[in-house]
């Protein structure tokens, strides 16, 4: 036969036990969901930083550049011929 002091120890330990796990699965969801929300704001600070820089590339892409495909639609001999000028 067990004794009372036995059974209020081990439904005392149980019951501690659940409440302890309880907790810790509560505080772990929260890191989670903490480190999520982390993860997805510096996702999109990293897509914003390259959408700027794909911009500034687009900006100053064609007034600096002169394209030298003569299959592309926007070829323009006479500013090739420039450039090569100014280069020698």
């Amino acid at each position: 036969m067990v004794s009372q002091t036995v059974n209020v120890v081990r439904y005392s330990a149980l019951f501690s036990g659940i409440l302890y796990g309880w907790y810790h699965r509560r505080t772990l969801q929260a890191e989670g969901t903490k480190h999520k929300i982390e993860q997805a704001t510096h996702h999109q600070e990293k897509l914003i930083d390259e959408a700027k820089a794909a911009w500034k590339r687009k900006q100053e892409g064609p007034s600096t550049s002169v394209i030298t495909d003569p299959d592309h639609p926007q070829f323009d001999l006479e500013k090739l011929l420039a450039s090569w000028d100014k280069a020698s």
